[in-house]
């Protein structure tokens, strides 16, 4: 998977010259939800989960991050900062840790690049937002559908039969996604098999018909650097 961000080669030098590096092993935490934040993270290598728990204890999956993107973006020019959302290591690799005073001293003398920065937070907004109308709009079926779309612009594959997402899922992994529970999206998903909408072969999904996720949730055929899952 290739990263969606659009950094400048300036903002990128700006990012990698106030870090050291770390290494993240698979199934540990970077940050987690409450902690206090001093720290942002690029990814060098690797793939990193963000997600936030809901009240009644449930995990919403908001992000995918990898080579490139910036996490724990959110603290910055805060009072008193703490993370808002977990970061859990799904695939090892590597991070550059940025202080955040440092980085936030550079960007005051900055204006441009801190401008790009800004550009750079509210596109994550938007595919935040994005998310959340899907749920509110459509309910479980909506976010299932936009998940599966999304998942299809950052991880698909075409192929004789549709689009087959490049890597493996478990039904809980995609519960995740969609703020709810496991058993929910195993009815839901196997509706979509038995209208051939979908077909799922040892946790690889392949989407047969795309235009029907799209119509069933009236898609608004937003920019692939907002529908992405990343």
């Amino acid at each position: 998977m290739e990263s969606q961000n659009e950094f400048s080669n300036e903002l990128k030098e700006l990012l990698l010259t106030v870090h050291h590096k770390r290494k993240i092993e698979k199934g540990t935490f970077l940050f987690q939800e409450g902690m206090k934040a001093s720290e942002l993270f690029v990814i060098e290598s690797g793939l990193i989960q963000i997600s936030k728990i809901v009240p009644d204890g449930r995990e919403l999956t908001l992000r995918m991050c990898s080579t490139g993107d910036i996490i724990g973006e959110l603290t910055l020019f805060c009072s008193a900062p703490r993370y808002m959302l977990s970061a859990k290591v799904i695939e090892g690799g590597e991070v550059a840790v940025i202080a955040q005073n440092e980085l936030e001293e550079r960007l005051k003398q900055e204006h441009q690049l801190a401008l790009e920065l800004m550009k750079w937070t509210s596109l994550q907004y938007r595919k935040t937002q994005t998310k959340f109308r899907d749920l509110i709009l459509h309910g479980k079926k909506g976010a299932l559908f936009s998940t599966l779309i999304r998942l299809s612009n950052s991880y698909g594959v075409i192929s004789e039969n549709g689009i087959t997402l490049s890597i493996p899922l478990t039904n809980q992994e995609l519960a995740n996604f969609c703020g709810t529970s496991r058993e929910v999206v195993n009815r839901m998903l196997g509706e979509l098999r038995k209208k051939e909408i979908i077909s799922i072969k040892k946790g690889i999904i392949t989407i047969h018909s795309l235009s029907y996720l799209k119509n069933e949730i009236d898609c608004e055929n937003c920019p692939v650097e907002i529908c992405n899952i990343e």
